[in-house]
């Protein structure tokens, strides 16, 4: 039987009369072979609630074909989990059991994500349920959060131990809940795209990106000039850059190597200022908007900012050299905090974390969009796994950044003409993907008869990958997890939304 896909490219949109509504069999075959023999991987899985039931819809990325297939089932109050047979599945269907009371039956391991519901329907805070429980004399328990030292978000971390060495690490998340997503809905409108750019502070630009493209998608001759392209991608790779030498520095700081923690301090801010000599703000806000640019970008800017930039990343290559010269440095990055290249793939892992454990996977490069589509962009892979595969891809992505941001400043395309005002087209569905720092970012929506949002998702790319973090403890020393937990610096609030 052939299957009934909804198939686009990045970023795309459809009628919702095309997305296949299937019975829940026939939606799970044709998920799971889709996955299994075709390399798909689960970029979103979401309830919509309707009258008298549920609707779920699935986003597969198939990163070798390009392709991202949809599709969908009606259910009521439970169904088969598709967990067992797919472990990418397990936290979405948590999150769907916790928002909307739907059990997944045959979940392995069907705890709440965020938020716990009593069995009066009480809903309880964050952290409140119960936690896997080793025994014996050697077993004790460390809990660690949700408040911690230092300028951090708050999330809790309960590990089961064996002496020094970790069995297993739960993480509860949910103390930076803003429903967002609920906010979206009725939009858009002149707070959505604020509303996107603080879904997770750090990665400003690379939301305000996902959503602007699916505005345009929706909209008829929604097109933006090569300039405003250009200007974009300069954007998301000043944000790429700032974050990974930020990231580089922090793991220098976690094994005590100073000069290269005190450096990398510093030349962050340094990244970060470019961006707010672009727009005012080191974090972009404002900078990327519906229909192209928010500010004008002229050559005096591009003169200012090119000897900056390469004065700067030049200190960085230098600072970085140390880091990865130093043996007593690399004794604690290798065969630290390891996630196999299958775990990595049966988790579903994005972004650096995967690239890291050999996955060649990068929205950039597999599903194209704006200027990417015309520029080859380089995907360093490692094998091992470790922090220190996961500190090596970030400082090749620096390298290739660096390097994206110096030429499009040098060769800007000339204005192009103005963008076409946003008229959303209704009724439709709209997948956009970006690659933010961290991995994948994944939003969808759903439109009504009118062009206003009737539901709004977003996938974070950290959503994908807290559960990485809780593999690369398996077997660890618990002194290990500062370490383990930078080298993925997570986000909470991308989390919780």
């Amino acid at each position: 039987m052939a299957d009934a896909f909804l198939q686009l490219t990045n970023p795309g949109s459809a009628l919702l009369a095309d997305l296949p509504v299937l019975p829940f069999v026939e939606f799970s075959r044709q998920a799971l072979s889709a996955i299994h023999e075709r390399g798909g991987r689960v970029s979103a899985f979401f309830a919509i609630p309707q009258a008298n039931n549920f609707r779920l819809i699935l986003v597969l990325a198939l990163d070798a074909e390009g392709n991202l297939l949809l599709s969908a089932c009606d259910v009521e109050r439970e169904y088969p989990s598709l967990t067992p047979e797919c472990t990418q599945f397990h936290w979405f269907e948590r999150e769907i059991a916790e928002q909307y009371g739907i059990k997944p039956l045959g979940h392995p391991w069907l705890k709440p994500i965020r938020f716990n519901h009593s069995e009066e329907g009480e809903e309880r805070a964050p952290g409140v349920t119960e936690y896997f429980a080793m025994q014996g004399e050697a077993a004790h328990e460390v809990a660690v959060g949700p408040v911690h030292a230092g300028v951090i978000e708050p999330g809790h971390f309960r590990f089961q131990c064996l002496g020094e060495d970790v069995f297993s690490l739960e993480i509860s998340l949910g103390y930076q809940h803003r429903g967002i997503e609920k906010m979206l809905q009725g939009g858009p409108d002149n707070k959505s795209i604020h509303l996107l750019e603080t879904a997770s502070g750090d990665s400003s630009c690379a939301s305000a990106g996902a959503f602007c493209q699916l505005l345009e998608t929706l909209t008829p001759g929604g097109l933006i000039s090569d300039r405003d392209q250009a200007l974009r991608v300069v954007a998301w790779e000043l944000e790429r850059i700032a974050n990974h030498a930020g990231d580089l520095g922090a793991l220098a700081g976690d094994v005590a190597f100073r000069p290269t923690a005190g450096y990398c301090g510093r030349i962050r801010g340094d990244f970060l200022n470019m961006t707010a000599a672009l727009c005012g703000n080191r974090f972009g806000r404002g900078l990327i908007v519906p229909g192209g640019m928010g500010y004008e970008v002229d050559l005096a800017i591009c003169n200012k900012l090119l000897p900056w930039l390469k004065k700067t990343a030049n200190e960085l290559d230098s600072a970085l050299d140390l880091l990865f010269d130093a043996p007593s440095v690399l004794d604690r990055f290798e065969n630290t905090g390891t996630v196999s290249s299958e775990s990595a793939s049966q988790a579903g892992l994005v972004g650096v974390a995967a690239r890291a454990s050999a996955l060649a996977q990068d929205v950039r490069s597999k599903h194209p969009y704006g200027w990417y589509c015309q520029h080859k962009i380089p995907m360093p892979l490692a094998k091992s796994g470790d922090v220190l595969a996961r500190a090596w891809v970030r400082r090749q992505e620096l390298a290739a950044s660096v390097q994206i941001v110096q030429e499009l400043l040098e060769n800007l395309p000339l204005p192009g003409k103005k963008p076409v005002p946003y008229r959303l087209a209704g009724e439709r569905i709209v997948v956009s993907l970006v690659e933010a720092w961290r991995g994948e970012l994944c939003h969808v929506a759903l439109t009504d008869a009118s062009g206003k949002f009737s539901s709004y998702k977003i996938v974070d790319p950290s959503f994908h990958n807290w559960f990485g973090l809780a593999l690369s403890l398996r077997g660890e020393q618990i002194s290990h997890f500062p370490l383990c937990n930078k080298s993925f610096n997570l986000s909470y609030c991308g989390h919780d939304l």
